[in-house]
């Protein structure tokens, strides 16, 4: 677990420092770096990547674009891949977008250009004794990619105050690990001590849940009253404003992303193992994408609840008052939750 952190902390530092090599590429037109995240809430920027999607709207605009790629694992990377400049355009949940919106509100100005899916997250456990979150004690360990600041962190905390009250929503922080989902996933099948519940996503709670031993205590849906966007690609204001042609380009191409998502499945299916080097089968992705509560979709779903309980318990500053506030909306009539 301290490996891989400090293997992200040291990939932000490779990142950065190859940024102030390179100064005059960094902001160019035409040139983007763009960090995803494991699994499959990121999709359409796998496809991106993968159809070379940026690259084709960018030749559409007469335009030639550079996209350079970097996978890493947990939002608080991803966070300061892009508060040190080291990226230009990352894969984000709600919960950090919420932290760097609010963080960044009138200077770097931080917010999310696109959603990308709405992919419930699911809080399993191997322990039959823990059938709520008021059963989780001492003795119990939650992994989650970043302690309290992922999108997973953050859903405990809204999940908390509602069972505990608004005083106690860090309650069960204390009980986080930072883990890896794949490792998270290795350690839950194999029923290691080290942690008996795992605040999961796709593809890995899937996993997880074939498993008789593993169940459901809590997902994304029952936290939030409804489905909503997991996964959103954010961008400062300056870059947006520097670059236009490539910030176009990369939002059309989200766009072209989740035509082909609803489309066609088996090749979305593919795409994600081809990115994610993932060891998955193709019929085992295809079912994740045909659950009816998933979906891939560029307009925002349900995002509000979790500013406004962030808001509320002190854990930003600002509070938002429609998606409008972070969201870049070019468009008057866009529509959005």
């Amino acid at each position: 677990m301290r490996a891989s952190a400090a293997f992200n902390r040291l990939l932000v530092l490779v990142m950065l420092v190859a940024s102030f090599v390179a100064p005059g590429a960094a902001h160019a037109e035409g040139t983007v770096r763009i960090v995803d995240q494991y699994g499959i809430g990121s999709l359409l920027l796998k496809v991106a990547k993968d159809q070379k999607l940026i690259e084709k709207e960018g030749a559409r605009a007469g335009l030639h674009i550079d996209v350079q790629w970097t996978t890493l694992s947990g939002g608080a990377a991803v966070n300061e891949a892009l508060l040190s400049g080291a990226a230009d355009i990352a894969t984000l949940g709600i919960g950090p977008l919420m932290t760097i919106w609010d963080r960044t509100r009138g200077h770097q100005d931080f917010r999310a250009m696109s959603a990308q899916s709405a992919v419930p997250v699911y809080l399993v456990s191997n322990d039959a004794r823990i059938r709520s979150i008021a059963d989780i004690g001492e003795k119990d360990r939650i992994a989650v990619v970043s302690v309290a600041v992922s999108q997973q962190g953050r859903l405990l905390q809204m999940a908390s105050a509602k069972a505990f009250g608004d005083a106690e929503y860090a309650r069960l922080d204390r009980f986080e690990v930072n883990m890896p989902h794949a490792d998270a996933t290795t350690a839950m099948l194999a029923g290691s001590s080290v942690i008996n519940l795992h605040f999961s996503n796709a593809p890995y709670q899937y996993q997880e849940l074939d498993d008789p031993k593993i169940y459901k205590v809590i997902s994304s849906t029952d936290i939030l009253g409804g489905p909503a966007t997991s996964s959103v690609a954010v961008t400062s204001d300056k870059w947006r404003k520097d670059n236009p042609r490539t910030y176009a380009a990369v939002r059309a191409a989200l766009v072209d992303a989740a035509r082909l998502v609803r489309s066609n499945k088996p090749e979305a299916a593919a795409i994600y193992i081809r990115q994610d080097a993932s060891k998955l089968s193709p019929t085992f992705v295809e079912r994740i994408l045909n659950d009816k509560d998933v979906s891939f979709s560029t307009t925002p779903e349900n995002t509000l609840a979790l500013g406004a309980f962030l808001f509320k318990v002190g854990v930003i500053r600002h509070e938002p008052k429609s998606w409008r506030d972070y969201f870049f909306t070019d468009d008057p009539d866009a529509q959005g939750s």
